[in-house]
């Protein structure tokens, strides 16, 4: 029930807190069995996938553009369950991978920007916004950011491994 509030408005009451804890579980578990539907079967399948030459295969056709930002042609696959599922899509789709820290770091940098295009984009039309065009800003901004990223980290390692080799004359 609600309360009179002086303004004329009424006061919400606040359920108590085993309620509070039952619905707050309830819900938590609900959207853990959504991300476990998503997840375990693009593990599964990565991992089968691993075992045949298709992944190698189409692997090798996305290498050109995946090795533009220090990632295996194979990362493509997390990319497309990023863009069009969820980071836990991708997460599912990465692990069977064993990339290396750069490489999941780059793939955090760029799906972090640029995740779950399809529908964030169609939230953003609702809005009045152009969902296609901020869409493909954040594809154009995590390729930015991609570059710089693998840019920064080339610079890292010439200077780690010496002042002079910056130059190349180490």
């Amino acid at each position: 029930m609600s309360e009179p509030e002086a303004g004329g408005g009424t006061l919400e009451q606040v359920p108590d807190v085993p309620t509070r804890i039952r619905t707050g579980l309830s819900a938590g578990f609900r959207t853990s069995l959504k991300i476990i539907k998503v997840s375990i079967p693009l593990y599964v399948a990565v991992t089968l996938l691993k075992g045949t030459p298709v992944l190698d295969l189409l692997g090798n056709v996305f290498a050109p553009v995946m090795g533009i930002f220090g990632l295996p042609g194979e990362a493509a696959f997390a990319f497309v369950a990023a863009f069009l599922l969820n980071l836990y899509a991708a997460i599912a789709v990465i692990v069977p991978l064993h990339l290396t820290p750069f490489q999941v770091t780059q793939c955090g940098l760029m799906m972090g920007i640029a995740h779950n295009l399809v529908v964030e984009g169609g939230v953003l039309s609702t809005t009045g916004a152009r969902g296609w065009v901020l869409t493909v800003c954040r594809l154009v901004i995590a390729c930015g950011a991609g570059l710089l990223l693998r840019g920064m980290w080339h610079l890292w390692g010439a200077a780690v491994s010496g002042p002079l080799a910056f130059l190349g004359l180490s």
